[in-house]
């Protein structure tokens, strides 16, 4: 049976299947040479092929960077394309090893699916996208419209509460995809879109003509981004949590794919311990002591790697905001290597 073609699977189910899929994901992704991550199918600056299939984005790079950490090469990834309904069924089921597509860290999620979340890579929210030709500035406008919306995600229930708290309606049209949903709102079968605002960012950047739609300022939920592993193997989820860690440190010390090798002789001990050259985090993970260099050097570190897929360098173009650096004003944080 494919898992991923089942129409629905109990909560108990999903807790199952990571129990007996949990153990030794370090070495089984050792062992086969490749990394199976779990990404979407089509996210523009997370997630999303190229005019030659290759895969790009914020999410496509932390795929990498894992696989630069455990394997030594960025390159060895297999993508698994996911809608929102089928993710987490994927990663409890073990076919994949983490789960990279933007997904919000939530108390039900964590508690019941038997994943964990790993951390926040990022800060989002969800928020509207309106044609300029609605005449609306404003959610509060937008009483007894019809949005269009992804299923499995935590989108319905944001706009739910939202519409109830504010005594109005709304009626939902959903599709099992963010391009189904985007080709939805450009075929005009609803007034609006709703979704993380980095998601209706990139949904505008693919439009024929951007300047025509708006993202309104309202902003309804928080959306928590963050890589997700299967609970019960502290080993992996240790290995995920670094990973993400070091790319952030990487940036906060200056670090990039650009000066790395340079930086290997530097007499600062926090890059000194980032770079390997100097104590045993890497050994402590399971891996080579080199494993953070490898990471910088063949993706880049955390800014590096949002201003070329969702910053200044991108289509998008969304300011750092609260995806900043914590000594910049925002709350990219990352816990000391030492």
């Amino acid at each position: 049976m494919n898992i991923l073609k089942t129409a629905s699977i109990s909560i108990v189910s999903l807790a199952l299947l990571a129990s007996v899929s949990n153990a030794g994901t370090l070495e089984k992704v050792m062992k086969k040479g490749v990394l199976n991550c779990g990404v979407s199918t089509g996210i523009p600056g997370f997630s999303t092929t190229d005019s030659k299939g290759v895969w790009k984005g914020l999410d496509v790079d932390f795929c990498k960077s894992v696989a630069a950490a455990v394997l030594g090469d960025a390159s060895k990834v297999k993508y698994i394309p996911l809608t929102a309904k089928e993710r987490f069924v994927a990663l409890a089921s073990g076919e994949i090893d983490v789960l990279a597509r933007a997904s919000t860290w939530t108390a039900t999620r964590d508690t019941s699916l038997g994943v964990t979340f790993a951390g926040v890579n990022y800060y989002d929210g969800q928020g509207f996208l309106v044609n300029n030709k609605l005449g609306v500035s404003k959610a509060s406008e937008l009483d007894g419209a019809t949005f269009c919306i992804q299923a499995g995600t935590t989108t319905e229930l944001n706009l739910t509460d939202y519409f109830r708290a504010n005594n109005m309606e709304y009626k939902a049209v959903t599709y099992d995809t963010s391009g189904q949903t985007s080709d939805g709102f450009k075929k005009g079968r609803c007034d609006a879109i709703t979704s993380d605002a980095s998601q209706l960012a990139g949904i505008r950047s693919k439009m024929s003509n951007p300047s025509g739609y708006t993202i309104l300022g309202d902003i309804i939920s928080k959306e928590p981004l963050g890589p997700v592993v299967r609970q019960g193997d502290d080993k992996w989820f240790n290995v995920i949590k670094w990973t993400m860690f070091a790319t952030i440190e990487a940036e906060e010390s200056g670090v990039t794919k650009e000066n790395v090798d340079k930086q290997l002789k530097s007499n600062n001990p926090s890059i000194q311990r980032l770079l390997g050259v100097s104590g045993k985090a890497g050994e402590n993970l399971g891996l080579k002591n080199n494993w953070a260099y490898n990471i910088v050097k063949q993706v880049g570190n955390y800014g590096q790697s949002y201003k070329k897929n969702v910053g200044a360098d991108s289509a998008l173009n969304i300011p750092r905001g609260l995806n900043k650096l914590w000594n910049k004003g925002g709350l990219m944080y990352p816990m000391p290597i030492r």
